[in-house]
């Protein structure tokens, strides 16, 4: 059953061909494959071959990685802010803990580039602020100055700037122990607790992980905290008389000096503000933060928002033994990944349904079958996670009723429209012993998707309509993105799901249609906002246009079909670098990877180029490189936390993505749904 727009119920359809609703457009379909016959070369028996061998090895493998919950969850490695940032907490909070600090400087140690640099991604450029970070962790760690390694990084940091020139949150990090000056930072007042949702610059304008992290950190900015520093980093300014030189203001009439005189008069703000007011806006942001902390102890299921928010909290007077900051602290050991060397690599957060609902449908779509115990297993796991009670997002949206399923084990203030449309998919591929329940739950996920949707007809990842120009504009708000407009790669998912569930002629499904047609690059690629990037956009909106029955004629489709042509590797393979995101001579370019080669083999097996050769090479590649075990090695960072900004290797993505594609291959589409005809 699902949800209509007036609240009733009707029949969800079994999976079915997903464009058996559009019979003109099926057999326009068949003649553009035709047409594109004379382009395209018989299989040879040995790819098929070596097709059906990679996918048994792989399925076999992935089989072997659930967790005896039902769940997978590969490694989510990001940068060594993360393990630098927790050795900062600790020493704030007092503390340390002499293992847990060498094995942190160790895996921070081990990433440092020759140049004395550490990047933000695999064979990246060096990154200040991270660079910085990293620094001042190993000092922390007893890393003497002098040392090779150390000298080497401090060089460069200040032949890049010195501390002056990195980002907000690292000059935060440093004035909580005095290296940097309160006065020196951007404003954040704690009264933006008590903003209107309809007046600028509410907190419910930011997207949920920014929204999570401003609100604790207004309280530090009020209370400006300084700890004794265990030692001086001069050797980190190009002028230690001298740190923060004086910048020239942006001209008025332009929206960056609009906000540089906003931030000042910021300043003069904290000096005069009424203390019963801040006091009250201090414990209103405490309250919101508190209600907000997750059954786990966590804030969001992410690092960031829970250090902040336990540094918060511990500034206002709770002490390390009350129990919101010693499960707080708690949680954030769970973040922890212990590597064979001894080193400790903390987690950004942890992706466990997303990269369930993904194995399943890879397992699903490679042919396993969908009453196997292991499926069923992830199925009961993926219903037991389903969030049915109202979070952030129905601030915008208070007449919705919730159903839906977060990123992370736990997080249900903040489900997300992605994760949701995926484990819909999922759960359909999945012949569960009680089939009532999983109609039941794909209604609830259906009704909420379709309520999220934005006002120009796609769908964003937490919140509905979060595209206010202003807070990306604040002096604060340089550390990536802070809104959370809609997106080519979600939105595809929410379509290809509406097809799956019969909603391909629903009007919201056709306007999210209508929007990822026009979202098409010139090149004919789509942008991927939550993977890179547009290998990742447009393996993620053809699936989704066949599936809606757009054929493989459609010009839009040919466009997409001839840029991965035009950016296959010599190797067979498909790769893009995270530079795509700040230089589009990059798009498409980079070693070739597994996940990335999966996405691009999704996007021409939906295209109907199954018997080409631009396939078969592909293919050939992933059967080539695929480890004796059935996995695939993949060091690069294929994943996006914030564009350019925020890079992630998700260590699941070399197994469920070229999965998938080859099960595709091998089957003809997604289990029972053949693709671009």
């Amino acid at each position: 059953m699902t949800a209509t727009t007036d609240g009733s119920t009707e029949a969800l359809p079994p999976r079915a061909p997903s464009a058996s609703d559009a019979t003109a457009e099926k057999t326009e379909s068949t003649d553009a494959t035709a047409r594109f016959e004379g382009m395209q070369t018989a299989v040879p028996p040995d790819t098929a071959a070596a097709a059906r061998r990679a996918t048994t090895r792989a399925t076999d493998y992935l089989l072997s990685e659930q967790d005896s919950a039902g769940w997978w969850k590969g490694d989510l490695e990001t940068n060594v802010t993360m393990d630098a940032e927790d050795l900062l907490l600790r020493q704030f909070l007092g503390i340390q803990d002499p293992k847990l600090t060498e094995s942190a400087a160790r895996y921070i140690r081990g990433e440092q580039r020759a140049d004395g640099t550490w990047a933000t991604f695999y064979e990246g450029p060096g990154e200040l602020s991270t660079t910085i970070e990293a620094y001042v962790a190993l000092r922390l760690a007893g890393d003497a100055p002098d040392a090779a390694h150390m000298a080497r990084a401090s060089e460069w940091i200040r032949g890049r700037g010195g501390i002056a020139a990195s980002r907000v949150f690292t000059r935060i990090w440093l004035a909580l122990f005095g290296w940097w000056k309160w006065d020196d930072l951007p404003e954040l007042p704690p009264e933006l607790i008590y903003f209107p949702k309809w007046f600028p610059l509410n907190i419910y304008d930011f997207g949920c992980w920014a929204r999570q992290t401003i609100v604790p950190l207004t309280i530090v900015s009020a209370k400006r905290p300084v700890r004794p520093a265990p030692f001086g980093l001069d050797e980190l300014h190009t002028d230690p008389r001298n740190p923060n030189p004086p910048q020239p203001l942006a001209p008025a009439t332009t929206w960056d000096g609009l906000f540089q005189r906003l931030d000042k008069a910021l300043h003069v703000y904290h000096k005069v503000a009424l203390r019963k007011l801040r006091g009250a806006a201090m414990r209103s942001a405490a309250r919101w933060i508190i209600e907000r902390q997750e059954n786990d102890g966590c804030w969001g299921g992410i690092q960031p928002p829970a250090v902040y928010s336990v540094i918060a909290l511990h500034l206002l007077g709770y002490d390390l033994d009350h129990p919101v900051l010693r499960t707080g602290l708690a949680s954030l050991d769970r973040f922890t990944v212990w590597r064979q060397d001894g080193s400790r690599m903390i987690e950004a957060c942890q992706s466990p349904v997303w990269d369930t609902c993904l194995a399943v449908i890879a397992l699903a779509d490679a042919g396993l079958p969908a009453d196997h115990p292991q499926l069923v297993k992830a199925a009961d796991w993926m219903l037991a996670e389903e969030i049915v009670r109202p979070g952030d997002w129905a601030v915008r949206r208070p007449q919705l009723p919730p159903g839906g399923w977060a990123f992370e084990f736990e997080n249900d203030n903040y489900p997300d429209i992605d994760d949701t449309a995926e484990v819909v998919l999922a759960l359909r591929r999945v012949a569960h012993p009680d089939p009532q329940r999983v109609e039941a739950a794909v209604r609830r996920a259906v009704r909420w998707n379709l309520g999220m949707q934005s006002k120009n007809g796609a769908w964003g990842a937490f919140d509905a309509d979060n595209t206010s120009a202003f807070p990306n504009r604040l002096p604060f708000c340089d550390f990536g993105e802070v809104i959370d407009p809609p997106s080519s790669d979600v939105t595809a998912h929410v379509v290809e799901m509406l097809a799956d569930v019969g909603r391909t002629q629903d009007p919201r499904t056709r306007r999210g249609i209508d929007w990822l047609l026009a979202e098409q690059e010139p090149s004919g690629a789509w942008f991927g906002r939550w993977g890179t990037n547009y290998i990742y956009g447009t393996g993620s909106v053809l699936p989704a246009l066949a599936a809606v029955g757009i054929p493989a004629s459609h010009p839009a489709v040919r466009r997409a079909v001839g840029w991965l042509r035009r950016v296959q590797n010599s190797d067979g393979g498909w790769g893009e670098d995270q530079r795509s995101y700040h230089d589009k001579e990059w798009a498409g370019r980079g070693s070739s990877t597994a996940s990335q080669t999966g996405w691009a083999l999704m996007a021409l097996l939906a295209a109907g180029e199954r018997d080409s050769e631009t396939v078969r090479r592909g293919v050939r590649w992933l059967a080539e490189t695929q480890r004796p075990d059935g996995s695939w090695d993949e060091p690069y960072f294929t994943g996006t936390g914030f564009p350019w900004d925020f890079s992630i290797n998700y260590h699941l993505y070399r197994q469920v993505f070229p999965l998938t594609a080859l099960g595709r291959y091998v089957n003809g589409g997604p289990a029972g749904a053949p693709l671009g005809v």
